[in-house]
């Protein structure tokens, strides 16, 4: 069976979704392909802080009901060292927040509004390839319940992830790849008990990093720094509660509420970048072209900016004709990816024990005692954790 679209997206993630869904809205016609289940896809357990621009686009995109409800507005975070803790005063420094809002959410919001408007979306598309990118007519075909199908397009958007067929299309000679893995990983716990705190907390300590999260008033997400060959059945619940209180200053361990995990994981941390985001007419988005440490909350953040000026792009083609957007949308996407790239490379190396060389401790206490002591340095910290401005078209 052969269609015809005008934006083809690779992915039902919420960076594919929130694509269509705007796409949607200005009149312009696209078929989402994603491998998995939707219940599947809403089932998955990711990041949950939001920069004001972010937040700026799902209500754009009029997804943003349930987020202006439900969302925790934050207006700093803590940094826990030497049994101590500073505050940075995100709104005080910057005059901005962020939100806490669950992507599990933002997939249930856009995956609702998709139904409500009869969106296409085919769920469990097996075995998708692409084909004729450098043409004026690229197509994707792929297997669907035994059945051979093509869709015939203008454009594609890759947004299917690291693993995905999307960047994997492109040949190796037309794209540069840089990668750093980190030695450690993160084991993250979900638990309906009251958050330690109101505010996150970012914890620097000799037997590892931890960080206190949220989902809402009465569910936490934590994390502990583990060893890449750790499994998680190495770590049942008391375990990781006794672990992650040893990390945290007494006052706040005092505090800790704890309960059985309702989703456990560990996660390697690695930074990747690939480039240029465009080959003919495919378009990297997210994790499909990069990915960063989760210390600093930039993944979901980067992949919806990367949304923004792509909806941007094909707008102006569609409208008026104009290609000047499009061609401008990598360059205009990398200048914000590796900023933010930079960051979360930096808020990384600080925060976590990833070596036992003693003068890489002392450094790192250093570093930490003056952002204590100097509002520049906090100020700095602050403007790349709620978000720099966008690259506006």
């Amino acid at each position: 069976m052969i269609r015809r679209t005008q934006v083809a997206i690779i992915g039902a993630g919420p960076s594919g979704l929130l694509l269509s869904r705007l796409l949607h809205l200005q009149g312009i016609d696209t078929v989402v392909l994603e491998r998995h289940t939707r219940e599947y896809v809403e089932a998955r357990v990711r990041a949950g802080v939001l920069e004001s621009s972010t937040v700026e686009l799902l209500r754009e995109a009029g997804v943003g009901e349930r987020l202006g409800r439900e969302g925790l507005v934050h207006e700093g975070f803590e940094l826990a060292f030497a049994g101590r803790t500073h505050r940075i005063d995100l709104q005080g420094l910057t005059g901005r927040h962020v939100v806490v809002y669950g992507q599990t959410e933002i997939q249930r919001d856009l995956g609702a509004a998709h139904a409500a408007a009869g969106a296409a979306i085919e769920w469990q598309a097996q075995q998708v390839s692409l084909h004729g990118l450098q043409s004026q007519q690229p197509c994707v075909r792929w297997q669907q319940a035994a059945a051979a199908r093509e869709l015939r397009c203008d454009f594609v958007a890759g947004c299917d992830g690291y693993h995905g067929v999307s960047r994997a299309s492109i040949p190796a000679e037309h794209l540069a790849q840089y990668e750093l893995l980190y030695p450690v990983g993160w084991l993250g716990i979900l638990a309906d008990v009251a958050p330690v705190s109101e505010e996150l907390i970012y914890a620097r300590h000799a037997r590892g990093f931890a960080l206190c999260s949220m989902r809402s008033r009465t569910r936490s997400r934590y994390y502990v720094q583990c060893p890449l060959t750790d499994r998680v059945e190495d770590w049942p619940d008391e375990r990781f509660w006794d672990e992650l209180r040893a990390r945290l200053p007494a006052a706040h361990a005092a505090r800790l509420q704890t309960g059985s995990s309702i989703e456990k994981s560990i996660a390697p941390l690695r930074s990747f970048v690939a480039e240029p985001l465009r080959f003919g007419r495919l378009f990297l988005i997210g994790d499909a072209a990069h990915i960063v440490p989760p210390a600093g909350a930039k993944g979901l953040n980067l992949a919806l900016g990367d949304v923004r000026l792509l909806h941007r792009a094909l707008v102006e083609h569609y409208r008026t004709g104009s290609d000047t957007l499009l061609q401008e949308y990598s360059a205009r996407a990398l200048r914000r990816v590796w900023k933010a790239t930079r960051f979360s490379w930096w808020f990384t190396q600080l925060m976590h024990r990833l070596s036992q060389e003693p003068m890489a401790e002392r450094l790192q206490l250093a570093e930490l005692e003056y952002l204590s002591e100097s509002r520049a340095a906090c100020t700095a910290l602050a403007e790349n954790y709620v978000g720099l401005t966008p690259a506006e078209p």
